[in-house]
């Protein structure tokens, strides 16, 4: 059944070939691209395709679609931002990705996609949206395993789900650098960034420190007995499992095993002592039906490693303790936990402080 569409479009191969392959399926589709405020400005010698609208319309022309650009700077800065910068600073470590999908994507951008009149909102994620017999949608790996990117949508709600289309889920890579080629769409930006998109020169710790926040002071070092040795520039310097930047001899390296924001101190071990064998999860958000006692899971505690065999222990609706078949090293709080069962996305919360 055709449907009206909008697309969210990046630049990327990835947007411009979901496009495609919905107008080829008779959809009417246009595009939609959101402006953040952290975009980089073109520059003369240094040109950065899919930067400006110009860019972003001359995408839109080669598919023959109308191409609406969206204002949401106020919104991006508040949800993603400023969650990133305060979840930081209250000694987490945050994925923005993780808030945009549901905040902006299909937050802000599904609702002016909607006013403009589109019954849903196709991405180029590598994931797979499908809804059962009992009208409830499920969210599945994408085909290619090592683009599947279900993990950065496993907070996005039943009713964005709905309207979530993901036209490149049953695809690969190389498939669709293939369709691109054969149909002569050049996209405008090279590949996707894997970095954190508002953070375009320096690294996020140098954002960071341009906040205004006093995460910057010089303090202490203390190994997990409580006994000090060593001194530290500032918090913001340090991630959990980070190695690098201590300075303090002994006998085996020491590893960052807590930011202590209160006392600012940084808490050091060895690394056995970031062996976890259980973590608690705050704030879940189901995409399956929540389970009504132990289940056995596979979690993915970063986008980048690979699942775990667990146990996941409900404690109410929107927390559970999750007990690793083998002990996980850096278990980070502020990075989200996402349970799977086999390609099916179950749900995904945010790893707590222990």
């Amino acid at each position: 059944m055709s449907r009206r569409i909008a697309v969210a479009i990046s630049g990327g191969i990835d947007s411009m070939v979901a496009a495609y392959l919905l107008k080829e399926q008779g959809h009417e589709v246009f595009a939609v691209h959101f402006v953040t405020g952290f975009e980089k400005a073109p520059d003369a010698s240094l040109p950065e395709p899919g930067s400006t609208p110009q860019d972003i319309h001359a995408v839109g022309r080669q598919l023959g679609i109308a191409v609406q650009m969206v204002d949401l700077r106020q919104e991006f800065q508040r949800d993603v931002v400023d969650y990133f910068s305060a979840s930081y600073f209250s000694g987490e470590t945050p994925n923005p990705c993780i808030v945009c999908n549901p905040r902006i994507k299909f937050g802000a951008l599904l609702r002016f996609a909607q006013a403009a009149g589109a019954a849903a909102l196709a991405t180029g994620h590598y994931a797979r949206a499908v809804e059962d017999p009992s009208g409830r949608f499920r969210l599945y790996k994408g085909a290619d395993p090592q683009k599947d990117q279900s993990y950065f949508l496993a907070r996005l709600a039943q009713d964005q789900l709905a309207r979530a289309v993901f036209p490149l889920g049953g695809l690969t890579k190389s498939h669709v650098r293939a369709i691109a080629a054969g149909r002569g769409l050049k996209p405008a930006a090279a590949e996707e960034s894997q970095d954190v998109c508002f953070i375009r020169e320096g690294t996020y710790k140098d954002f960071i420190a341009g906040r205004g926040k006093q995460l910057f002071e010089p303090g202490l070092i203390e190994d997990i007995a409580g006994n000090l040795i060593g001194e530290h520039p500032g918090l913001h310097a340090f991630t959990i499992g980070q190695r690098r930047g201590i300075n303090c001899p002994a006998a085996e390296p020491y590893y960052v095993v807590r930011r202590d924001m209160e006392r600012n101190r940084l808490v050091v071990g060895a690394k056995k002592d970031l062996l976890a064998v259980e973590c608690r999860v705050a704030r879940i958000n189901w995409i399956a039906p929540p389970p009504r006692g132990p289940i056995r899971v596979h979690t993915r505690l970063r986008y980048r490693s690979r699942e775990v065999l667990s146990t996941l222990t409900p404690a109410g609706e929107q927390a559970a303790a999750v007990t690793f078949d083998t002990p996980q090293t850096a278990v980070t709080p502020g990075q989200t936990a996402v349970f799977y069962d086999g390609e099916e996305v179950l749900g995904a919360g945010f790893i707590a402080q222990t």
